[in-house]
C-alpha cells in the first residue's frame, strides 16, 4: 500500500505543487489549507507523515503539532515543518514541540522527496528497535497480557533524539515519565554542592531510566544526560500505571530491574569506600566491557565520575594499564586486551 502524506499549507500554489510532486512519486496525498482542517484530516485518515506550514491563519503549525501530539493515534506520526522563516528560534521551538525535520521554502522536488523518504525509513528502523526491546521484555513476562498493552503504548509514543551532553531530566524534577533508551548511551549522575560529579549509572539500548522514581511516585533522584547522540521514548506515568495495576507480574519485573540497579549502585559505593584506585578503575572498565564489548568509548571525566577520583588520576592509571598491556587507548576509546588480568587486579 502507498504511504499516506498529509500536506497542511495555506498557500494554494505551494500546496498544489507539493500534492502533484508527491502523487507522481506514488504517495497517497491529502491536503488541507489551514491548521484546523489539517487536524481533522489527520484524525480521519491517520497519515504516515505530515508536512505542515508554520505561519497559517486560524491555527498555526505550532498549534497543529501540539494538538496532534495530544492524540494517541497521531502522536507518533513523523512531522516536517515547511517554513519561510529560517530563524534559529523558530526552528528550535518547532523541534522542542516534537517536529522531526524542517524544509525552508523555497525547496526543490528532490529536497522534499529526500526529507520524506529519510523520515519514513527512520521510523521503520525505530519500530524494529522497539520490537527488539519489547521482545527482550517478553522473554521475562511471556505469559503477561500486559506486554501487548505496553507495546501499544511505546509504539504510539514518538521517539526523541537527545544530542551529546543534552540533559534528559534533572535531579528533583517530578517523575512524569519512564524513559526507554532506543539507541545510544545515557549516564545518570549526582552533582555535589562544590560542583563535583558522581556518576550513578550508565544506560544502553533496551535499558529503562527512572524506574525507582516512577514506581515510588517520587522526584528523579539524579540527573540524566546523553553521553552521545541517543534516541529515547518517554512513557508517561499516567499511561504506565494502569498497565502495572492491571498486570502485577509486569510490576514485579520492573521491580527486579530496579533491584539490579540498586545492587550495582551498592557495589559502586563499596568500591569507592574500600578499593584502591587501580582496583576501582579496573572494575569500572570491566562493567563497561560486559555491556559495551571490547571497545569502550568513554571520556576520562566520566570514568572519574564513576569511581569518585580526579580525572588526572584516571589518566595516570590508564597509562599504567596500557604499559602493562591490559588495555589499548586511542582518544576516548579503550580497548580491553586482557579482561582476565583486569578481573584479578589486586586491591
Amino acid at each position: 500500500m502507498p504511504k499516506k502524506v498529509l500536506i497542511i499549507e495555506d498557500n494554494n500554489q505551494i500546496r498544489e505543487n507539493v500534492v502533484e510532486i508527491l502523487e507522481l512519486a506514488g504517495y497517497e496525498v491529502y491536503a488541507a489549507n489551514n491548521g484546523k482542517a489539517g487536524i481533522d484530516l489527520a484524525n480521519k485518515e491517520v497519515p504516515d507523515l505530515v508536512l505542515c506550514d508554520i505561519m497559517m491563519p486560524e491555527l498555526d503549525g505550532y498549534g497543529v503539532i501540539f494538538m496532534l501530539g495530544k492524540s494517541p493515534q497521531t502522536a507518533a506520526i513523523p512531522f516536517i515543518f515547511l517554513t519561510a522563516k529560517a530563524e534559529r528560534a523558530d526552528l528550535r521551538k518547532g523541534m522542542e514541540l516534537g517536529a522531526d525535520d524542517y524544509l525552508t521554502k523555497p525547496f526543490d522536488d528532490m529536497e522534499l522527496l529526500n526529507a520524506i523518504e529519510s523520515r519514513l525509513k527512520k521510523q521503520e528502523a525505530q519500530k524494529k528497535v522497539y520490537s527488539q526491546s519489547l521482545d527482550r521484555l517478553q522473554q521475562l513476562i511471556a505469559k503477561s497480557g500486559g506486554l501487548t498493552e505496553l507495546k501499544r503504548i511505546i509504539m504510539e509514543r514518538k521517539s526523541r533524539v537527545f544530542k551529546k551532553n543534552q540533559v534528559i531530566y534533572y535531579e528533583s524534577d517530578k517523575a512524569v515519565s519512564l524513559h526507554l533508551v532506543i539507541n545510544g548511551r545515557v549516564k545518570t549522575c549526582k552533582i555535589a554542592p562544590d560542583g563535583r560529579e558522581l556518576m550513578t549509572g550508565i544506560f544502553f539500548a533496551e535499558n529503562y531510566l527512572g524506574i525507582r522514581a516512577v514506581l515510588s511516585h517520587e522526584n528523579y533522584s539524579d540527573t540524566a544526560i546523553a553521553l552521545e547522540d541517543s534516541t529515547l521514548v518517554s512513557i508517561p506515568t499516567d499511561m504506565l500505571e494502569p498497565v502495572l495495576n492491571e498486570y502485577p507480574e509486569m510490576a514485579r519485573e520492573f521491580i527486579k530491574l530496579l533491584a539490579g540497579d540498586i545492587r550495582e549502585k551498592e557495589e559502586q559505593l563499596l568500591n569507592i569506600a574500600y578499593q584502591s584506585v587501580r582496583k576501582r578503575l579496573a572494575e569500572a572498565i570491566l562493567r563497561l566491557y560486559h555491556k559495551d564489548g571490547v571497545n569502550i568509548k568513554i571520556y576520562r571525566e566520566d570514568l572519574a565520575a564513576m569511581i569518585g577520583i580526579a580525572s588526572e588520576t584516571v589518566s595516570r592509571t590508564l597509562s599504567d594499564f596500557k604499559e602493562e598491556q591490559l588495555i589499548e587507548k586511542k582518544g576516548s576509546t579503550i580497548t580491553v586486551l586482557d579482561a582476565g588480568r583486569l578481573a584479578k587486579m589486586k586491591n
